[in-house]
């Protein structure tokens, strides 16, 4: 069959004007995030949600389910790969899901969660859980009801709903079976941490860095792995995100911590690996699945790669030494290489994920997962949260939070209806991994690359096997065409094996 040409042009017009739209609420949220007055917000939230509404009034006209439900006719004897199938199909998927919300629930969320980051950060400042309780209660009550409506008639749950927007056809029973597998070998990790012969220095990240030296140190790294400031900026923020306001204006946020190095360098680096693959989709397809990311799952596996297989690597601090020692002067003075890369592979149990170890990271994860599940089934009240984090890490993880801010005040997305978005991040994990393997055996020896400071070929190698195929794939298929096998726990728990059993000594099983 034919396609139809008029049709097709007035499709990917109406996704590029909800896109237009769509980036210059993003616009007045990052400025939100970075520079807005205190004062500002109840405005700030009127103009969101405006913009947020009139981009699902785009979104699901009817006379655009129609076309876009012929179209989808039209390219089903199409490669499901090929761009056009994947254009359509992207966009009727998004039609059939966003048409079951009312444009009414679009713009309470809006509104809801635009004031719900703002009580959040004042409440995190405060350390007061009682300040946010009420912002959160309306914010989980509109995101199960959204869920409910878009799990009604099928068999999914209203949490998978959720979950779907931001992996699509994630399942909990599979992500739960996967999160398993993982967990027992992470714990039987760092128990052998804990007794191993061989420790960290770990005051070596706890001396005095310079917030103003941190900041060009990030920038001169984030340059030098591959991240495009003629595309991008770098800024600062209280909880580090990466956001793409256009097809050349990408925005990467990161915090500092004049006494912990890792915070503002491999948050950077996180988020440069997150904005690498924003800037390696096509340009040309903007707005359209082809130029869009596959999934978060997906995009976090772009960004641990690059905060972890390569910043935590013995072979990145080869090369990154020598810079840090110049850029922190005098304060690495009677520091070696080995040490530093001892400390910034350090394993220790701790409270806030975002600074977390590789081996524990994931249960930071894990008891998210958790908890919000419980959230959106109604069998945790948002009054019963702080206790019920508590317990959770002190289960998990052996430790109990002092205080809230430490706590369940430690993320922003909560706050902005991110409810079924941490899963991702361990689905990060696990690709991160098994990507690095794939590119690894390919482009052959990447210690030696990296030690001279030559991160081009793992970067070609991303943007040719990942960023490039947009949505044209799912991130299942992503993942089995570039390593030729499905998804799954073993790369990552043999990288922390090897990686981690070298550094403490201990007898590998």
């Amino acid at each position: 069959m034919t396609l139809d040409q008029k049709k097709w042009n007035t499709v990917c017009d109406k996704a590029r004007e909800a896109m237009l739209l769509q980036t210059v609420a993003d616009t007045l949220e990052w400025d939100e995030r970075t520079g807005m007055p205190r004062g500002g917000g109840d405005y700030r939230a009127d103009q969101v949600s405006y913009l947020r509404a009139m981009v699902h009034r785009i979104r699901t006209e009817p006379a655009h389910g129609e076309m876009l439900q012929q179209l989808s006719e039209q390219v089903g004897e199409l490669d499901p790969q090929d761009d056009l199938a994947a254009t359509v199909r992207g966009l009727r998927r998004n039609f059939m899901r966003d048409h079951r919300l009312p444009e009414a629930l679009v713009e309470r969320i809006a509104r809801a969660t635009v004031k719900g980051q703002q009580c959040w950060d004042a409440a995190r400042r405060a350390d007061d859980f009682s300040l946010f309780r009420d912002s959160l209660s309306e914010v989980v009550e509109l995101k199960r009801e959204v869920g409910q409506r878009i799990a009604e008639g099928s068999e999914k749950s209203p949490y998978e709903t959720l979950l779907d927007e931001y992996e699509p056809d994630a399942r909990v029973e599979s992500l739960q079976t996967m999160f398993n597998d993982l967990r027992g070998p992470l714990v039987q990790l760092i128990e052998q941490i804990r007794e191993a012969p061989q420790q960290p220095d770990r005051s070596l990240l706890q001396r005095d860095y310079s917030v103003a030296a941190q900041r060009e140190f990030s920038r001169f790294v984030a340059s030098a792995i591959g991240f495009d400031f003629d595309r991008g900026r770098l800024d600062e923020t209280s909880h580090p995100f990466c956001t793409t306001l256009g097809p050349s204006d990408c925005r990467i946020l990161t915090r500092y911590d004049a006494r912990w190095l890792p915070s503002g360098l491999l948050g950077t680096m996180h988020e440069a690996g997150h904005g690498m693959y924003e800037q390696g989709l096509r340009r040309e397809w903007f707005g359209l699945p082809p130029g869009s990311y596959c999934s978060l799952g997906i995009h976090e596996s772009q960004s641990r790669l690059w905060e972890n297989q390569v910043g935590r690597s013995r072979s990145f601090w080869s090369w990154a030494f020598d810079h840090a020692k110049k850029a922190f002067a005098p304060t690495l003075d009677n520091v070696t290489a080995n040490g530093l890369h001892f400390a910034i592979n350090q394993v220790q149990p701790s409270l806030i994920r975002v600074e977390a170890d590789e081996a524990t990271y994931n249960l930071h994860i894990i008891i998210r997962f958790d908890l919000e599940q419980r959230l959106i089934d109604g069998t945790l009240l948002v009054d019963d949260l702080p206790d019920a984090w508590n317990l959770a890490y002190e289960r998990d993880l052996g430790i109990r939070p002092p205080s809230d801010a430490n706590g369940v005040l430690q993320d922003v997305h909560w706050s902005a209806g991110l409810i079924g978005y941490f899963p991702t991040y361990t689905i990060g994990n696990l690709a991160s991994a098994q990507l690095f393997d794939a590119a690894a055996a390919e482009l052959g020896d990447l210690d030696l690359a990296f030690a001279r400071g030559d991160f081009l070929p793992l970067q070609q190698w991303l943007r040719e096997k990942i960023h490039r195929r947009g949505q044209c794939e799912s991130g299942e298929s992503l993942v089995q065409n570039a390593t030729g096998r499905p998804l799954s726990a073993d790369s990552l728990v043999a990288y922390l094996r090897n990686k981690l059993g070298n550094l403490y000594r201990f007898e590998m099983p």
